[in-house]
């Protein structure tokens, strides 16, 4: 599908606007998805691919943002591998079966997962007929669910998974392969279903030093990368805390990097190849503030990023609940034909 963000995540999109969509396009923040929420738990969403597709839908129906984002999650692939997943109230994912040891590691399975998460592909197959738009997958990065993994649950510091990695740096290296391997065959399952794009979300990755992230996080990414950027898809790495890791990054030659509020924009477009596409940015919480405060930063982003024929325009992360409604619509809007003149001068 030629469409504006498939042009731009190839560096190739000369139009006066960016394309935009948002991470976590679909959530609490929706009274639509909330309706569903009252009827399906989270894993019922997630596991159907019918529900799964229809809440996909959710936001292209309200907002028509320029591409769709799968509904999931990255702990699929935790669960495939028979770790036990559980989202509870107010704490978030919980691991039943957390990996502690390396004989736990060793033990755990490297055959395919993926009749084990068709799911997934299913609902893909389910939304392709009703979107024109590009549907973009996603997996968590390897380093992210290791450390769910070996945590049990969401972390301020990993203690448990930065000990291991410099306890057993074997073990932790053995770990990571083994997902590896399943992500990239995650990955290629979906393009097969049908997504025209993914994004890998090293959501925890930022709790490393360079050094470590030089040796837990990016020969992996590498990996990944080759393996898809063979299949002619295009792949975004989004890294929290991208600024420290901008480097290490651009070295790994993704499609795109999707960075977060830390990055300042205008030296990042300067360090940038013009090869590389530049996502995101903006920070989420932005979207508490009145539409002139919103407009305001439209306007800086869209004046850095002027005529790069190589950036999409999203949040730093992804959507809190309760933010309004309204100026989730109003920063689509915003950027889809109803941007007010003076956004486009340039100064």
């Amino acid at each position: 599908m030629d469409t504006d963000i498939i042009n731009a995540l190839n560096c190739k999109n000369h139009n006066k606007r960016p394309p935009i969509w948002i991470m976590r396009q679909a959530g609490r923040y929706m009274p639509e998805y909330r309706a569903l929420r009252k009827r399906y738990s989270l894993l019922e969403l997630f596991y159907n691919p019918e529900l799964a597709a229809e809440v996909t839908m959710l936001p292209m129906k309200a907002f028509s943002p320029d591409a769709a984002i799968l509904f999931s999650d990255i702990l699929v692939i935790v669960e495939a591998l028979g770790l036990g997943l559980e989202f509870q109230e107010k704490i978030g994912p919980v691991i039943h079966r957390p990996l502690r040891s390396s004989s736990a590691i060793v033990s755990l399975s490297k055959d395919s997962l993926e009749d084990s998460l068709s799911f997934v592909y299913k609902t893909i197959e389910l939304l392709r007929p009703q979107l024109d738009v590009p549907l973009l997958g996603f997996t968590g990065a390897p380093f992210t669910l290791a450390s769910y993994m070996i945590e049990g649950k969401g972390s301020k510091d990993l203690k448990h998974t930065r000990q291991l990695a410099y306890k057993e740096p074997e073990a932790f290296h053995r770990l990571l392969d083994n997902l590896t391997d399943h992500i990239i065959n995650h990955l290629k399952r979906q393009i097969t279903a049908g997504v025209e794009a993914v994004q890998v979300f090293d959501s925890w990755a930022n709790h490393l030093s360079p050094k470590l992230f030089r040796e837990f996080v990016s020969p992996y990414l590498a990996r990944i990368v080759s393996a898809i950027k063979e299949t002619g898809t295009p792949i975004i790495l989004f890294c929290r805390g991208t600024a420290i890791f901008m480097e290490e990054l651009i070295a790994l030659e993704p499609s795109a990097i999707s960075v977060d509020w830390s990055c300042d924009l205008k030296k990042l477009r300067e360090i940038c190849p013009p090869h590389i596409t530049i996502q995101g940015n903006m920070d989420p919480y932005i979207l508490y503030a009145s539409q002139e405060r919103i407009e305001t930063e439209i306007t800086r982003i869209l004046r850095i990023m002027e005529g790069h024929p190589g950036f999409v325009f999203n949040l730093g992360h992804g959507v809190t609940p309760d933010i309004p409604y309204e100026n989730v619509r109003f920063l689509i809007d915003s950027i889809k034909g109803h941007i007010p003149k003076k956004i486009l001068v340039h100064n």
